[in-house]
């Protein structure tokens, strides 16, 4: 049961940030660095911190421009399926489950947030500095408690997931009573 709660803390940090989740386990791991990652095992260390720290920072600061917001928003979307898995496949260790399905759970799982996290950009408009902060804090104490404590962790991600079904029970309400509406006027 522990492996399950660590599979869903990590992708539930691959589906908050991308590079983020991904540099820690690689840092957290200390020498061995991503050799326990699947895909990323193939690439040399310094490209991958690179390529990571580079797109962590782009994540933090293009986040303030409206435009570079969606962008990394977009970029999100299309690769939070695939960060989560990989966050998924590298956490879950000592399993049993065959590693095509925790790696296809957990970045449905992941993309299931990032798309609450789309909706939401696209109910605010864009969203305060400090939900960006949070977000990255809660990013990096998921992969944390992911490695080291995963009962809290992935109390943490359900948690996530409970919000995000109210999310969408919320704005399919809404979009009923704003459809009603259209539709008596």
């Amino acid at each position: 049961m522990l492996e399950v709660l660590a599979v869903l803390s990590a992708a539930a940090a691959g589906g908050l940030r991308l590079a983020l989740p991904l540099l820690l386990i690689g840092l957290l791991q200390g020498e061995q660095l991503w050799s326990q990652v699947p895909l990323l095992r193939h690439f040399s260390p310094y490209w991958v911190v690179g390529v990571l720290a580079a797109w962590s920072f782009l994540e933090i600061f293009l986040a303030g421009n409206l435009w570079g917001y969606r962008l990394i928003i977009l970029v999100q979307l299309c690769f939070s399926p695939l960060v989560g898995a990989l966050l998924g496949m590298t956490v879950a260790t000592a399993t049993d489950t065959p590693q095509w399905l925790i790696g296809t759970l957990s970045g449905l799982f992941a993309f299931v947030l990032q798309l609450v996290q789309v909706g939401w950009f696209y109910r605010l408009g864009k969203l305060p500095r400090w939900v960006i902060v949070g977000q990255d804090l809660l990013c990096m104490l998921l992969i944390l408690f992911a490695l080291r404590a995963p009962k809290q962790g992935g109390l943490i991600a359900l948690l996530l997931l409970w919000l995000a079904v109210r999310s969408a029970k919320d704005w399919q309400q809404r979009h009923q009573r704003s459809r009603r509406q259209r539709l008596n006027s």
